[in-house]
């Protein structure tokens, strides 16, 4: 496929076929970046992604149990630390 870049505002950019954003996935943001003389557009993922389905997982298993007891003093809270 062949675009033209045209010009918005003060800088220049390209118009994206909605079929094309949508089978890459693009909504809003993007990442870009250059590689050998080629613009290289990507969506940004969630890094948080599928987080809610796993903490229902381990809640659903009862891995969600904090890991820490009730004092989680270490000496060096005393050594290290000025209060």
């Amino acid at each position: 496929m062949r675009a033209r870049v045209i010009k918005i505002g003060n800088s220049q950019g390209l118009r994206i076929p909605k079929p094309i954003l949508e089978q890459t996935g693009i909504m809003d943001d993007v990442e870009i970046e250059v590689e050998k003389n080629q613009i290289i557009i990507r969506p940004i993922k969630n890094v948080r992604e599928g987080w809610d389905a796993a903490f229902k997982i381990m809640g659903e298993k009862g891995d969600d149990e904090p890991i820490l007891g009730e004092n989680i003093s270490h000496s060096w809270d005393d050594e290290e630390w000025q209060w």
